[in-house]
């Protein structure tokens, strides 16, 4: 088990906490790998009827592990960003997210896979591709527009706007917002409720939703891994890192 992630099973919630404080919470091949073990882990477990997604600290996620990027490491199979994101984009059960501070890059398009996503009033969204030379990835090209309309998902994936959380909760990116202090209990209780509910007609119902754009989404992704892979080769890219490593604004020529 990762040191990483802090995992509970009580009343039937699953219950995920991201554990990088230090580091921003940060995901990176061990976390990515760890989080796709349980998520996939839930599908199986009669006794797993809903997952509690959350993290400790001040933030939910700074994104993605920059070392990862920086110091890339071949993996044995398919690579653990790529089991996430198909374990939380295919996943049977319901996910209640429970955003505790800045949810940056994939924090943030990863909330797209989720069912009923809480943030504090502390809660920062930012998708920050365009400033580092990246692309979107988690299907959220497509998934963002959907979800909160094309303007906003200009604003965010273009611009790279920061919203807090209570324009957040406007666009329509979270389903509610609580004080900081009781945002994982109020979670936990709307996750011990769904999983005091009908089982089989929970999973149904959640397969009709998510079963509309299914294909598309997967195909979507496809699309975004290779682009952004190119980038992560470009020069862009490395003028980005080199910018924060050197503690000044990146110049794209």
């Amino acid at each position: 088990m990762s040191k990483s992630l802090n995992v509970s099973l009580n009343n039937r919630v699953l219950s995920l906490t991201i554990n990088r404080p230090e580091l921003k919470n940060a995901l990176n091949r061990e976390l990515y790998a760890a989080l796709a073990d349980e998520l996939e882990r839930s599908n199986h477990d009669d006794q797993i009827r809903a997952v509690l997604l959350t993290a400790n600290g001040d933030t939910f996620t700074a994104g993605n592990d920059l070392d990862d990027f920086i110091n890339p490491v071949e993996e044995s199979g398919t690579p653990s960003v790529i089991r996430f994101l198909k374990a939380i984009s295919e996943c049977e059960t319901p996910i209640v997210v429970a955003v505790n501070g800045p949810a940056i890059g994939v924090g943030l398009t990863m909330l797209l896979h989720c069912d009923m996503v809480y943030a504090s009033k502390s809660a920062r969204f930012r998708a920050p591709f365009t400033h580092v030379g990246l692309v979107p990835e988690a299907a959220s090209s497509l998934l963002l527009p959907l979800a909160v309309g094309q303007a906003w998902a200009n604003d965010l994936m273009l611009a790279g706007r920061i919203l807090d959380a209570r324009e957040a909760l406007s666009a329509g990116l979270v389903t509610r917002v609580f004080e900081d202090d009781v945002l994982v209990a109020e979670s936990l209780k709307i996750a011990e409720q769904v999983a005091s509910l009908a089982p089989n007609s929970v999973k149904q119902s959640k397969r009709l939703i998510r079963g509309v754009n299914k294909e598309e989404v997967q195909a979507q992704m496809k699309r975004e891994g290779v682009i952004f892979a190119e980038q992560l080769a470009s020069a862009e890219f490395k003028e980005s890192v080199a910018a924060f490593f050197e503690k000044r604004a990146p110049h794209f020529a």
